[in-house]
């Protein structure tokens, strides 16, 4: 196979997601992106339309976007999901499903919501995610300041999905220094150093002509790399595509005058971000003078 190329790794917005009347934005397989866990998918649904899907065997997330939802299940009903605006007004509302469920999505107020699943054998209870329990912080500094909200963060009560929020305001780059969570390596002392994880990166840019560029590229260590497919790639992202990460560092800059925003999900051999910096940019989390104050955003 040759190496990776930016179109392997980008995925557009299909343009009749209304027209068709399947409220389907956009859609990533295991299949498509060529790895073993995470789907992902995002969709559009009016004032009061449904959507009804069934987890089998695998754990999932609903994830608020815009709109509000009541999600219905054999699980469990929650009512009331989301209601932000815009991505960019409040951290999201998400609803954690186990396996073996079957649920139906209603809009109580029509918007976009997205949903991933990945597959597992274990059984973990449901899990309604309120947005005023998200914690959110602010990371990096100077033109590497950026706001994370742990919508499903490490320890979570689940197998192996984790979400996160990301803001990268005008001009700010975010997972820089770049970094990679490509190999499963444990420490001497049984601790994780990095965990081998699948990665979808869902754009929202807060005017939609603005867009992000997505640097994707492995080093000796990748296994991609290793077997003569490594990834070089420069992806422009622009509102509703996404970007896939099967493996390498991945760092992230925002075009001037626009506030980015990714949901990022991940998966793979430990319910964990645990990863290493490319060692050449590493030095620059020492050379911070201050934090921006274009965040947080609320």
């Amino acid at each position: 196979m040759p190496a990776y190329t930016a179109d392997d790794l980008l995925v557009h917005p299909r343009p009749d997601a209304d027209a068709d009347g399947t409220g389907l934005i956009l859609s990533v397989t295991p299949a498509d992106a060529g790895w073993d866990y995470i789907s992902f998918e995002a969709r559009r649904l009016p004032t009061g339309g449904e959507w009804s899907f069934a987890t089998g065997e695998n754990e999932l997330v609903v994830v608020n976007l815009t709109g509000t939802y009541t999600v219905e299940s054999t699980r469990g009903k929650w009512t009331g999901v989301g209601g932000r605006e815009d991505v960019f007004a409040a951290a999201a509302d998400a609803v954690y499903l186990p396996r073996r469920t079957d649920f139906t999505v209603t809009a109580e107020d029509g918007g976009d919501f997205a949903v991933a699943w990945v597959p597992t054998d274990q059984d973990h209870d449901p899990w309604r995610i309120r947005s005023e329990d998200v914690a959110v912080a602010v990371r990096g500094g100077d033109n590497v300041s950026r706001q994370i909200n742990d919508v499903l963060p490490p320890g979570s009560p689940v197998h192996r999905l984790v979400l996160v929020e990301v803001y990268t305001p005008s001009g700010n780059w975010s997972s820089y220094p770049p970094h990679k969570h490509d190999v499963h390596i444990e420490g001497d002392d049984g601790e994780l150093v990095e965990a081998d994880l699948e990665e979808v990166y869902f754009y929202r840019i807060d005017k939609p002509e603005g867009y992000a560029y997505q640097r994707v590229y492995t080093d000796e260590h990748s296994p991609l790399h290793q077997s003569g497919t490594p990834i070089d790639a420069l992806v422009r992202a622009e509102h509703n595509s996404a970007v896939l990460v099967p493996e390498g560092y991945h760092p992230v800059v925002s075009a001037p005058g626009y506030m980015t925003y990714y949901l990022n999900v991940l998966a793979g051999s430990a319910q964990s971000l645990a990863n290493q910096d490319d060692p050449r940019y590493s030095w620059v989390k020492d050379e911070y003078a201050s934090v921006d104050p274009r965040v947080p955003l609320y």
